[in-house]
């Protein structure tokens, strides 16, 4: 059992599957009743005799699946066909934040394009202040006069970004980022 998780608390899971399995494994999962996550884009695909509108997993070769952690259940994922493991270390499974999965619901269900991000560690962590998207907090990039949000889920190290405008949000202070500005304030006065 991981660290974080209380005996028998129903959590968010990453598996990987197989490449284009996401949608068989998804609808496999629905019919053995287990809660699951597959988000999903819409892109439109253009060849010279005509437009398609198609839907493709945000992040390919994963789905997300919420468990209680338990032998029993963990077998019963891996058993659904495409699906290949559970995503974690040498210990089993590793949970993912719940708060994570719902920062990637709201910009999905917000109607907001969002596109792929590569995944990154480094930059200003921010948070929505104001707009569809208030309170979701991010990884704030500027790409020329553009800002865009990178929302990140770091248990399948992949990300989505989202384009906002800088007056929107606000910087997340860390703990040592807050005294260090709390004693400079206090050693200029």
């Amino acid at each position: 059992m991981d660290k974080t998780t209380p005996h028998g608390e129903a959590l968010w899971y990453a598996v990987s599957t197989r490449s284009r399995q996401e949608n068989v494994a998804a609808s496999m999962l629905a019919g053995l009743g287990i809660r699951y996550f597959h988000p999903l884009i819409t892109e439109v695909h253009r060849w010279s005799d005509r437009k398609k509108t198609v839907s493709r997993p945000l992040f390919p070769c994963y789905l997300f699946v919420h468990i209680a952690r338990s032998c029993e259940t963990q077998l019963r994922v891996l058993k659904v066909p495409g699906i290949v493991n559970f995503v974690g270390s040498a210990h089993g499974p590793t949970a993912i934040p719940e708060a994570e999965i719902d920062s990637v619901r709201a910009v999905l269900s917000s109607g907001i394009d969002c596109v792929p991000h590569p995944f990154f560690q480094a930059g200003d962590r921010v948070r929505v202040v104001r707009g569809a998207l208030a309170g979701i907090e991010g990884t704030l990039l500027r790409a020329g006069t553009k800002a865009q949000l990178v929302l990140s889920i770091d248990m399948i190290q992949r990300s989505v970004s989202v384009t906002v405008s800088e007056h929107d949000v606000e910087p997340i202070l860390s703990g040592s980022t807050r005294r260090l500005n709390a004693d400079q304030s206090t050693a200029s006065a």
